[in-house]
């Protein structure tokens, strides 16, 4: 191959990938969060799993990112690992959509598409206009993409070396396979090297049988882009990323295994070398699926062995809350307080994992405390929208808070989730910057972390029995938090003035013990609000 035609053939694979990539994305923008919301819904029954992967991946053309937010949906906790598992399978089967287009040899509406598409991306005044648009742009790159690795590639055929070399992955299948599977690993796409081999065999270069052994390699590459999204996720999210991996290696076992079979079923789909392969494509996939889907949990028992640990699955979305409770206005606010509550020992478990994190430093820790903070933000929203609700009805006087206090609890609660992620961050930026703090000040770290904790729970629980008793308590302790910020400042003002504590780590102490008597103000708050103490004596932040 001379220079000039490797040059037009990593061009061609540029112009088919940018080409497969914009059209995806305006066929996922045309669709919104429909998609990903489709995928959190229909996922509660395998089967339809693997119906909404195969949707889902047809239309934004791309196995890959199915997975990923596959992957991204486990690793939230939004659906657990035997939900996933079939809409993995299904997105093999969806991601032989963009081989069987290519078959269909449309090269010479390429140029017209992407003349058609910009126009429309240009000129269109809605969003909706600029996404379809931005489709057949798309579309056109692809082809036009796919026409260029023809052009490419059709010097090849009378080059002996690389004919041979190419005949050899039929008498050699593994060979086949790695080199599938290391094409796909280094591209990211496996619909792109489909699309390669079937430009190879629209130039006589490839038969079936040489193709097959890459293609199944092609399935299992194509694994590697979910292993690395799996990278820092929660072990639930790593085992879906091993499933993808194990389903497809499994797979292409067993078509090696039946290898001279498949070539004949395959060679008797169609007499075109393109169509073949597209075909060849859709029926490993489709059959791999029919094949384990009965064994699915088997599988899955294997790579609970394979990847061993303790799953941390945070719930997403609201627990008590129905917005057909607001019916009987006095179970809906008893079952209001239930979810603020839920909320508040969340922002609790948040605040402990920071500090946990800012004294021993632990990544893991920090990354499931930023995903509990993103919960309290989508229940501070959601329960705030279900007492405006509420605030309709007629409720009874019951002496335990007016929907005002639920809702300004709420609001301090989010914020005490706030002042969470802000320990966090001096976390990161101290171990970012190798700060060390002296043993006086992280002992003293400790102590009032302990009390602000102590403190918060305190609240959250007088809240939750609306217990006034509890909230003097906490009226009380916040007195001594207010007390200790400042006993602490001026014992590390002293420190900075001896020499014994560096500057750069004293501002993030400072920052730090700031950060805890603010939520001790928010814990103050919370108690007013079971005492009926007069919002201008409240520390409202």
């Amino acid at each position: 191959m001379t220079l000039n035609s490797f040059l037009t053939l990593f061009g061609g694979l540029g112009l088919f990938l940018y080409g497969m990539k914009i059209m995806g994305e305006g066929l996922e923008m045309s669709a919104g969060d429909r998609l990903k919301g489709l995928l959190e819904l229909l996922t509660r029954n395998r089967f339809l799993g693997v119906i909404v992967g195969a949707f889902v991946t047809a239309i934004i053309q791309s196995s890959s990112a199915t997975t990923v937010m596959v992957v991204g949906l486990v690793n939230a906790g939004i659906i657990d690992l035997s939900q996933a598992v079939g809409v993995i399978m299904g997105a093999n089967i969806g991601t032989t959509v963009t081989a069987q287009l290519i078959a269909f040899k449309l090269t010479n509406i390429a140029l017209p598409s992407i003349g058609i598409g910009t126009i429309i991306l240009f000129l269109g005044k809605t969003k909706s206009q600029k996404y379809i648009g931005q489709v057949v742009l798309g579309f056109g790159l692809l082809f036009y993409g796919m026409q260029t690795m023809e052009i490419a590639l059709k010097p090849l055929a009378d080059v002996p070396q690389f004919v041979d070399f190419i005949a050899t992955f039929s008498k050699n299948p593994i060979l086949g396979v790695v080199v599938g599977f290391l094409t796909t690993s280094i591209i990211q796409s496996s619909s792109a090297t489909i699309g390669i081999l079937q430009a190879l065999a629209s130039q006589g270069i490839l038969t079936i049988s040489s193709a097959l052994p890459i293609l199944f390699g092609d399935n299992i590459g194509t694994c590697v882009t979910a292993l690395l999204a799996s990278i820092g996720a929660n072990v639930t999210a790593k085992r879906a990323a091993i499933f993808h991996l194990l389903f497809n290696i499994i797979g292409s076992a067993l078509f090696l295994m039946i290898l001279p079979i498949v070539e004949k079923i395959v060679a008797m789909t169609s007499l075109d070398p393109v169509r073949q392969i597209a075909n060849a494509h859709t029926i490993f996939n489709l059959t791999n699926t029919i094949i384990q889907f009965p064994f699915t949990f088997l599988i899955i028992r294997l790579i609970l062995h394979l990847v061993p640990g303790e799953a941390v699955v945070i719930e997403h979305g609201v627990k008590y809350i129905d917005d057909r409770l607001i019916e009987t206005p006095v179970l809906a606010l008893e079952q209001a307080k239930k979810e603020i509550g839920r909320m508040g020992n969340l922002a609790l478990e948040t605040l402990k994992d920071s500090l946990d994190t800012f004294v021993n430093y632990d990544e893991k820790k920090g990354k499931i405390a930023k995903e509990k903070e993103e919960v309290i933000n989508e229940l501070a929203r959601e329960i705030t929208r279900y007492l405006a609700l509420l605030s309709r009805s007629s409720l009874p006087e019951t002496g335990e808070g007016s929907i005002t206090d639920l809702i300004n609890a709420v609001n301090d609660m989010e914020r005490v989730g706030d002042h969470a992620m802000n320990v966090l961050e001096l976390a990161e930026f101290k171990n970012e910057h190798r700060l060390v703090l002296s043993e006086e000040a992280i002992v003293e770290l400790i102590k009032m972390s302990e009390k602000v904790t102590e403190t918060f729970s305190i609240a959250i629980n007088a809240f939750l029995a609306w217990d006034k008793s509890s909230a003097k308590t906490v009226i009380a302790r916040e007195e001594e938090i207010d007390a200790m910020e400042k006993e602490l400042r001026l014992s590390h003002i002293k420190r900075l003035s001896s020499g014994a504590c560096v500057p750069s780590s004293g501002v993030i102490y400072l920052d730090i013990i700031n950060n805890l008597e603010r939520v001790g103000d928010h814990s103050f708050n919370i108690a007013s609000y079971i005492l009926g103490i007069d919002k201008n004596f409240k520390k409202l932040i």
